[in-house]
């Protein structure tokens, strides 16, 4: 046997070298140290170790690449200190579930991304997409790291590559709580889901300065790329929140809806009862006259399981609404139509905002329920010009590309394309049923009177009166489903306050539903 330290001399140095890695390891986690802490705690902003603890489950989070350093040594670089290189990335568990995270750390280098930062970042990306798992991206960052040139450059496109990549096989989300600008909001603006904060963060492509040397526009961040821009004008931005706390709870509810990857079922909750009968009868609530408007989230409420909508976009497009909820404790997507905005026709932004809705939803394998109410497309020249063809047919690939379960229910008036464009029978939908006084025309009694009868009309001796009776004439032809139920467009006609019934019936019915499309690379969706 060959002889053998003492214990007391082998102890010794071990617990010195632990000692050393906890000191270090506690420094690195000060970032760029306890001044730059502190401004950035006095910005309403947590820091970035405060961030991961607070989303993950106590205790999960698991840092990898932490020891990361930058390796340039251009313009001085080589003598700052970078702890992580300014990122820092692991993997936790968030409800329970296994997610992959890149936080960005603005105290350090102001969170600017350069090479080795760049290839942390792809490196967490790659292991969630080989693991299924959602990646989660906080974003705080002054762009790319202009002393590292081409080398920031290629770290971005090594993340924008891993984005698209993973576009459709596992959920990402990104985060703003910070300045998020140049190249690195191309990210963001590719994945799935964009939260913002308010008051901290804001996202352009060029800043104020240099847009004010280049055009003369004078403008502040906030009015630039702030968060209420990006909701309710981009439409970048999914959801806002007040402050880091709630933005971060907001993305942990959101998780819930969605499962991990694309191989996974959707998920399944049990489902709440009803404590209480609904306050209002649907067929009370939903106006007879296809001219007023009404408030379609109460509609929604109704119909899916107690408390359990989460709507997205909620500022932008408003005109149509979106959102995960459960229906029997099953994840669904909703798509409605909103009377209260622009009557609820389908614009261009509605329509963009729509399609992607629906895309993710049939990526992840989310059940959709559509509830239409839609007069047509917003007419007008601006509509045109801005090419509200190539918009709407956005929608109306994406409902006949999905192969998820489709369930449609008409609630009121659906006349023309965008009939067809809300889920109707021909797009694929696997039931559509429709309320008593729904209508499911080319268009509204006056406009098809106008055309049909226009020289019966003109002859009259009491042209107004003539109208009106053709009008008359035109809504008991039209305004119920009888001749699209006859033509087998329409599974059944309910009573209103039946919906949420037959939905759940419907739903359980499509549990297993399968479908092969033939091969191919990709289609060509009109960008």
């Amino acid at each position: 046997m060959p002889e053998q330290d003492g214990p007391e001399k082998g102890d010794e140095v071990n617990r010195e070298r632990t000692e050393a890695l906890r000191e270090q390891k506690a420094a690195m986690r000060l970032g760029g140290g306890e001044a730059r802490l502190k401004a950035q705690q006095d910005r309403g902003k947590l820091s970035v170790w405060e961030r991961i603890e607070y989303l993950f489950d106590e205790g999960t989070f698991v840092e990898v690449g932490g020891f990361v350093e930058l390796r340039s040594e251009h313009f001085g670089l080589g003598k700052k200190k970078a702890p992580g290189d300014g990122v820092v990335t692991g993997f936790g568990r968030v409800n329970g579930e296994l997610v992959y995270m890149a936080a960005q750390d603005f105290t350090v280098l102001g969170g600017s991304l350069g090479e080795m930062h760049g290839k942390k970042v792809a490196t967490i990306m790659d292991m969630a997409i080989r693991n299924g798992a959602p990646m989660i991206t906080l974003n705080d960052s002054g762009g790319a790291r202009i002393q590292e040139g081409i080398g920031s450059l290629c770290g971005y496109g090594e993340i924008f590559y891993r984005n698209t990549q993973a576009s459709g096989v596992i959920p990402q989300i990104s985060v703003i709580m910070g300045p998020c600008a140049g190249g690195a909001v191309y990210s963001p603006g590719i994945t799935d889901f964009v939260a913002m904060v308010k008051g901290t963060s804001n996202m352009f492509i060029t800043g104020p300065d240099v847009i004010k040397t280049v055009t003369g526009e004078e403008v502040s961040k906030e009015d630039l790329g702030g968060p209420e821009i990006h909701m309710a004008k981009s439409g970048v931005a999914t959801h806002i929140g007040e402050d880091d706390e709630s933005t971060l709870n907001w993305v942990a509810k959101l998780l819930s809806y969605i499962p991990p990857n694309n191989q996974e079922s959707v998920p399944v909750v049990p489902p709440v009862a009803r404590t209480t009968g609904l306050p209002f009868s649907l067929q009370d609530f939903v106006p007879s006259n296809a001219n007023k408007s009404y408030d379609i989230h109460a509609v929604i409420d109704a119909v899916v399981d107690p408390h359990s909508f989460l709507e997205l976009q909620e500022a932008y497009a408003s005109n149509v609404v979106i959102g995960f909820s459960r229906i029997d404790g099953i994840s669904t997507g909703i798509i409605a139509n909103n009377p209260k905005h622009l009557a609820g026709c389908l614009d261009v932004n509605a329509s963009d905002k729509a399609a992607r809705f629906v895309r993710f939803c049939d990526a992840f394998n989310i059940p959709l329920l559509t509830l239409v109410d839609v007069p047509g497309f917003l007419p007008g020249v601006d509509q045109e010009y801005s090419g509200i063809i190539r918009h709407g047919a956005k929608l109306l690939y994406a409902y006949s590309e999905a192969t998820v379960p489709k369930l449609t229910v008409v609630l009121r008036k659906a006349y023309g394309g965008a009939y067809i464009c809300m889920c109707s029978k021909h797009l694929g939908a696997d039931m559509v049923v429709a309320w008593p006084g729904a209508e499911i025309a080319v268009m509204g009694p006056k406009g098809a009177v106008n055309v049909i009868f226009r020289k019966e009309i003109a002859a009259s001796d009491d042209q107004e009166q003539a109208a009106k009776d053709k009008e008359n004439e035109y809504i008991e032809t039209f305004a119920n489903p009888r001749m699209a139920a006859s033509l087998g467009y329409v599974d059944d006609v309910i009573e209103p306050d039946q919906t949420g019934h037959f939905v759940r019936q419907y739903l359980w019915s499509l549990s297993d539903k399968h479908v092969e499309r033939p091969i191919r690379k990709h289609g060509n969706i009109p960008l």
